[in-house]
């Protein structure tokens, strides 16, 4: 099995993480009623359930990217990560429940496009 096709599954779930880990820290931020700069208010936030779901999903995702790493390119690799925007953009909508304005739709099909493109671009390449 090519490394690129081992290596999508990785590369995918961490764009995933990531995402998440951000609507997790918003979640965070709302449960203890935002954030200001002073002690008692970083630890509020830090303990914060949503805020640890948040910091784990990251750990995780930094895991599984490098196990994508160790199989391609970072070049082949990095642009996947801009499927975060569109991931961002479902989770944001249907968690969160924050509106898509349709120049933002149009943004992110354009930022699909181009990571498929890149990504059939790299298979054929190396393949």
């Amino acid at each position: 099995m090519s490394p690129y096709v081992k290596a999508l599954p990785l590369i995918l779930a961490g764009v995933l993480l990531n995402a998440f880990a951000q609507i997790a820290m918003k979640k965070g931020l709302q449960a203890v009623g935002g954030m200001t700069w002073d002690l008692p208010s970083l630890f509020r936030l830090g303990l914060n359930p949503w805020t640890l779901t948040c910091l784990g999903c990251y750990a995780l995702s930094v895991v599984l990217w490098a196990g994508a790493l160790n199989l391609v390119e970072v070049n082949y690799a990095y642009p996947f990560l801009a499927l975060g925007f569109l991931v961002n953009a479902l989770l944001s909508q249907a968690v969160l429940g924050e509106s898509i304005p349709p120049l933002r739709w149009g943004a992110l099909s354009l930022i699909i496009l181009g990571v498929a493109l890149q990504a059939f671009t790299g298979v054929a390449k190396h393949s």
